[in-house]
């Protein structure tokens, strides 16, 4: 192939300068993130290993280049597919090797490659050709002589050109990472960490896996567990390199797609462990192992059969089919290429026509053309055997206006594809069960993925002198004691492994239930037995339950109605039954998960009528059953199911002696892809200071997918404020004598390290505003943590093969270089790995002492009043997830995507979410 090179020697580029500098370099915001603050010493030590492998670096002066690249087809058309990019950069390192000096770069995928040392020259131009192969005798869109179409097939080939520009950027030191790592800010240290993530994804791409983030996944079948409905769970690894206190870190473990733990949705990754859920000297990567859902490969007409639960192909919904199946790509059995189905055909293959050029007697190109089947065409004229597609639509896999028909048995679907929707609850606990991978099983995964991907043995990390040792990292961590609760009669409660019970026991402070009723949508639960079952269960725990004003039960006219219908209806035979408002309602509903009568009904007990309300669907009433679903209703009606020892006595340091307030904070957003579905934005407060067990909730919406909180601070027109935090204040004002919080204590979920300084300067500049909005005359002290569980560190006993007991603390070696973070296991791992969540202090300005810090922290998730168990994350980021799944649900998300789209875009666009009534405005109706 001749080869064609444009390029010049040019002087090396003067210092760049970008010329939108960022802001805070000009004014400098007003908080910034702490370093560490002394060292933790409480808590008996534990030996732990890390999923970190140590890393030593032999050439730390060498230089990372920056190259931009540009690629367009022959008529100028840039080309965005990172697929097609991919492939061309590939093959122009096989006809250009020597142009570039032969020296091996990274590429990622987009708009940059990455070399050690430069290339021979700043700027290059090269004209790339890709060749794709495929048979002769056409397809629908190849048309030949029915003669022609007979002969044996051969091989031919397509050839597509491009024009690949390359250009000098910017030069990056490996030294910043070292700097860093040694406490000093380094502004290229993240650039130089971001090359060492592509290295590995570029090594992952030419290997063959589907990349995904810093995940990658190869379809080798040890991989794969399938979970039903045409879906193929793939296990795969997440690696990236991270700075830590002993040098730099590399992340991989079990997180299956179908729980979202970033989003927090799974008890397990609360309740128990989630299942799915130095340069100079020593660099660490951290190693872990990750999920993602993918569509099964094979015939296509198979995944259609697994996914609509058919038994044969006459029981497909096309419809359905269309949907799905939409933007898949797909390898043809006859001529062996690849496609990409636009749609489906509008008849069946045995009806659906299409226009075939046939040649002349002499071969000339002025020949009549025919209208033909595609059953035809395939069987006649390719001799392509079809048993059942005659009466089934085709794939079409040409363009908008010009198809391109396939029949449908003669297509397969490609390996490695993503599924991105929603899996159904049969799916998630497929998923849940044969995920599910012990210690020690999770530690021969990572150490074994580290051994056969052979990281050393890469040209550029070879450059570097970059070797990794083959071992998990040793860590020194710490196991906190659990905190000494109150329950009933003033009774000592002492957890045992993260847990207790209320066996033989009565909750803190029992509400009394008079004036109740059931309604019950289901026809399958007898609420009868029911409610006796629950006042039984009640009087063992302390509450004292009347008799049920009514049992009302569904009308079966109405169950075919829409949800909306359906509930109000049954509120019309509720006041038709009562004369006045019950106090509480227990609804039972006729589906276990994402019944469609939950929202309408939440929100007609919650903001229209003001009454709690407790929503279930019991598949088997036992005691353990009964009693967790009291612990909701007597948290709900303004009881207290235990407390911590040292909160009843008022002994907690810094909190007893200055009036505190504790917030939770979290965003929850939409399905991926739901632009129209407004982000919700949950806040919760603590109330009845110097007690911390207690909270209201205050929600808003906001634009979709806006991480940060907007509306904490909402001035009026008219001079007030109807923000989030203004309502938190009150109520503490109200609930706490007469005292306004000196104090503020933040725990903010859902944020990344880049989102640091945003929380500081965006989230905290708004709390502040709206306290001095209130007149208050002195600032309070804020001190601000952020909680992660989407990261990939965990965390091994190093003598055991269970699970790091709950308390497990770590804050050296793994943790930040400079800043004042640390992992925490509160809960107690029972299946699966237990996942630490990982704590950020960005400011204190109250000066909590780390000890004190850590055992406030580790205590938070011990006053979840939904259950009798250590959960993995403070409590109130925890019921600030619950608010906004819960409010969420209020909005009828279908019409707002219908209305939305007539109305600009914009803040004004966002539907606003109703208020609560003021009878449960201050309850814990989240719970």
């Amino acid at each position: 192939m001749e080869k064609e090179v444009i390029g010049s020697p040019l002087p090396p580029p003067p210092p760049i300068i970008p010329p939108n500098v960022k802001p805070e370099k000009l004014n400098p915001p007003k908080y910034s993130i702490i370093s560490r603050r002394g060292s933790s010493s409480t808590g008996r030590h534990v030996s732990l290993l890390a999923n970190h492998f140590k890393v030593s670096v032999k050439y730390p002066d060498e230089m990372f280049y920056q190259y931009s690249v540009s690629i367009s087809s022959e008529d100028n058309r840039a080309v965005e597919s990172k697929g097609i990019g991919r492939k061309v950069v590939e093959k122009l390192y096989q006809t250009y090797s020597s142009e570039l000096g032969e020296k091996k770069f990274a590429y990622d995928g987009d708009k940059s490659l990455y070399t050690v040392g430069p290339l021979p020259q700043n700027k290059l131009q090269f004209r790339v050709v890709l060749e794709e192969s495929f048979a002769k005798r056409g397809s629908p869109t190849h048309y030949g002589s029915p003669g022609e179409v007979r002969k044996r097939s051969k091989r031919s080939f397509q050839s597509r050109t491009f024009v690949v520009e390359i250009s000098y950027a910017v030069k990056i030191p490996l030294k910043s990472i070292s700097l860093a790592l040694r406490g000093v800010e380094a502004e290229k240290a993240q650039d130089a960490l971001r090359v060492l993530d592509i290295i590995l994804r570029h090594q992952a791409a030419n290997r063959g896996c589907l990349l995904v983030r810093q995940s990658f996944f190869h379809d080798d079948s040890r991989n794969l567990t399938n979970v039903g409905g045409g879906v193929t769970g793939c296990r795969g690894f997440h690696a990236s390199f991270r700075p830590t206190h002993g040098g730099l870190s590399l992340n991989m473990g079990i997180i299956p797609l179908g729980c979202s733990f970033a989003s927090m949705s799974c008890l397990y990754c609360h309740l128990l462990s989630c299942p799915f859920v130095s340069l100079s000297a020593a660099t660490i990567i951290c190693a872990d192992v990750s999920t993602t859902m993918i569509l099964t490969p094979g015939p296509v007409i198979d995944f259609l059969l697994a996914n609509q639960n058919a038994r044969d192909p006459r029981n497909i919904d096309w419809r359905k089919a269309k949907r799905m199946l939409k933007n898949m790509r797909i390898k043809t059995r006859h001529n062996n290429r690849e496609f990409k189905i636009i749609g489906l055909s509008e008849k069946p293959c045995n009806q659906q026509f299409f226009p075939l050029k046939v040649r002349n007697s002499n071969g000339g190109k002025d020949g009549e053309t025919l209208e033909i089947t595609v059953y035809e065409y395939f069987t006649k004229h390719r001799n392509v055997e079809l048993r059942y597609s005659a009466y089934m639509p085709c794939l079409d896999v040409g363009k908008p206006k010009r198809p391109s028909y396939l029949p449908l048995e003669l297509c397969s679907l490609v390996s490695l594809q993503r599924y991105t929707k929603a899996l159904s609850s049969l799916q998630r606990a497929s998923l849940v069960e044969k995920s599910r991978q012990k210690p020690q099983e999770r530690m021969r995964a990572v150490t074994d993925a580290v051994t056969n991907y052979r990281y050393d043995d890469d040209p550029l990390l070879a450059a570097c002198g970059i070797s990794i040792e083959k071992q998990l990292t040793k860590v020194d961590g710490r196991v906190l004691q659990a905190p000494m609760l109150k329950v009933g009669n003033n009774e000592d409660c002492v957890p045992r492994n993260g847990r207790w019970n209320f066996n033989n026991k009565h909750l803190f402070t029992p509400v009394e239930i008079k004036e109740w009723a059931v309604v019950n949508f289901s026809a399958r639960c007898d609420t009868s037995y029911l409610s006796q079952e629950l006042i039984a269960c009640g009087r063992k725990k302390g509450i004292h339950i009347e008799r049920p004003l009514t049992l009302t039960e569904e009308d079966q006219q109405y169950r075919r109605s829409g949800p909306i219908a359906r509930v109000d209806k049954m509120f019309e035979l509720i006041k038709s039954k009562l004369a006045k408002q019950p106090q509480f309602i227990l609804c039972v509903l006729p589906e276990r998960k994402n019944s469609d009568i939950y929202g309408p009904w939440k929100r007609r007990c919650l903001s229209d009528f003001g009454i709690a309300t407790q929503c279930i669907s019991p598949s088997k009433i036992s005691d353990q059953y009964l009693t967790n679903v009291l612990l909701k209703i007597n948290s709900k009606l303004g009881g207290t199911n235990s407390l911590l020892a040292i909160e009843h006595s008022s002994r907690i340091p810094l909190i007893k002696d200055t009036p505190t307030m504790i917030l939770g904070m979290d965003v929850s957003h939409g399905s991926p892809g739901r632009s129209d579905v407004p982000s919700i934005a949950a806040v919760v407060g603590s109330r009845s200071w110097p007690l911390i067990s207690r909270y209201r909730a205050a929600v808003r919406t906001q634009p979709a997918k806006v991480d940060m909180i907007e509306c904490l601070y909402k001035p009026s027109e008219r001079g007030g404020d109807d923000g989030i935090m203004r309502e938190l204040l009150m109520d503490f004002y109200q609930t706490s004598n007469g005292r306004k919080p000196e104090q503020i204590i933040v725990f903010r979920d859902g944020v990344s390290e880049s989102q640091f300084n945003q929380v500081l300067n965006n989230e905290l500049d708004q709390m502040l505003k709206a306290y001095q909005h209130l007149g208050a005359a002195k600032d309070p002290k804020f001190t601000m943590i952020v909680a992660q569980k989407n990261h990939h560190t965990k965390l091994f006993q190093s003598d055991a093969p269970e699970n790091v007991p709950p308390g497990t603390i770590v804050d050296t070696n793994v943790v930040h270089p400079r800043n004042y973070d640390f992992y925490l296991c509160a809960q107690a791992g029972a299946i699966g790995t237990s996942r630490p969540t990982h704590y950020h202090v960005l400011i204190d300005e109250i000066g909590f002492p780390p000890d004190n810090l850590q055992n406030l922290i580790h205590s938070l998730s011990y006053v979840y009043q939904r259950s009798t168990s250590a959960i993995s994350i403070v409590s109130p980021i925890c019921y600030a997830h619950l608010a906004a799944t819960q409010m969420g649900q209020f909005i009828k998300f279908e019409d707002v995507s219908e209305t939305s789209s007539a109305q600009t875009a914009g803040r004004s666009a966002v539907p606003e979410l109703p208020r609560l009534h003021k009878y449960v405005a201050g309850s814990m109706f989240f719970c």
